[in-house]
């Protein structure tokens, strides 16, 4: 397998553009696609910004921040991503989307490339069906936000080899990570529990338990997390939360991980979290 140099991120949304700040930060040369060029110049003004923050807090100095941003190349041009030695997919969470952009890459990209999926939920042994090199196809799956969230989820496919997780697990820690080896299942380890909890707590809001400011309050100060579900929710997105519990539920063929009325309506009403400025709680500044 040749030396990774190059990686491609599919995608300049949340995910994409932290996944393409830690990689050239990293020393890695970045290749970042997106369909649209408002989407690229958003996703490269996050990673400039939140660069800027990195030196103001003296975890970069200018010229590391300014190096960094010169080894991000910022293209509409799909083909560009030839040149890479593994590519991370980190476009919606729709397998018939995720599984035409695989279909792609492994026609354009050299044989020995990786692809990897920053998937939250998909099967990536079923996202390797869809190549003629399943196996050099991997979950990489990264936390928001990316620049700061030390986790890795490397998920194997059935088919992954161990040339192939080596590989990605030795980019991971270059990154400045800490992958966890976790095998192919449906919402892997870290969705698989937490969007029930996420669930749950939209249910007891829908149900008139307690308001969501009481919700969350109870697993701040009563189980010490960070920030409760909601928020946590807010800040995921709650259209992704919802299209990982219908993975769940498919995948999982148990009614229970449908998800709740409540998150539906929310969605369906364009209140997605934070991205939206209207979720749980309302965010005036976005």
């Amino acid at each position: 397998m040749s030396e990774i140099k190059t990686i491609g991120v599919i995608g300049a949304g949340t995910m994409g553009n932290g996944i393409a700040h830690v990689c050239a930060r990293g020393g890695y040369g970045v290749v970042l696609y997106d369909v649209q060029q408002a989407f690229l110049d958003r996703g490269v003004a996050t990673i400039e910004k939140n660069l800027a923050r990195e030196v103001a807090k003296n975890k970069l100095t200018r010229q590391q921040a300014e190096e960094a941003r010169s080894r991000i190349v910022p293209t509409l041009a799909f083909d560009m991503l030839s040149r890479c030695e593994l590519t991370v997919e980190a476009a919606t969470e729709k397998f018939a989307v995720k599984a035409e952009i695989f279909r792609k890459l492994d026609r354009m990209l050299a044989p020995e490339a990786i692809l990897a999926s920053n998937t939250s939920s998909i099967s990536i042994t079923k996202l390797a069906a869809e190549t003629r090199r399943p196996e050099q196809v991997i979950g990489m799956h990264f936390f928001n936000p990316v620049p700061v969230m030390q986790l890795v989820e490397v998920i194997r496919g059935l088919q992954t080899s161990q040339a192939t997780f080596d590989a990605v697990h030795a980019v991971s820690l270059r990154l400045g990570k800490t992958p966890v080896e976790v095998n192919d299942a449906v919402g892997f380890v870290s969705n698989r529990v937490l969007m029930p909890l996420v669930n749950e707590a939209a249910y007891a809001v829908m149900e008139g338990v307690a308001t969501a400011e009481a919700v969350d309050k109870v697993f701040v100060l009563g189980m010490a997390h960070p920030m409760g579900p909601l928020t946590l929710a807010d800040l995921i997105g709650l259209d992704v939360c919802v299209d990982i519990m219908r993975v769940l539920a498919e995948g999982l063929g148990n009614p229970k991980y449908n998800p709740c009325p409540l998150l539906v309506r929310m969605v369906d009403a364009g209140w997605l979290g934070r991205k939206s400025g209207r979720g749980f709680y309302t965010y005036p500044s976005v």
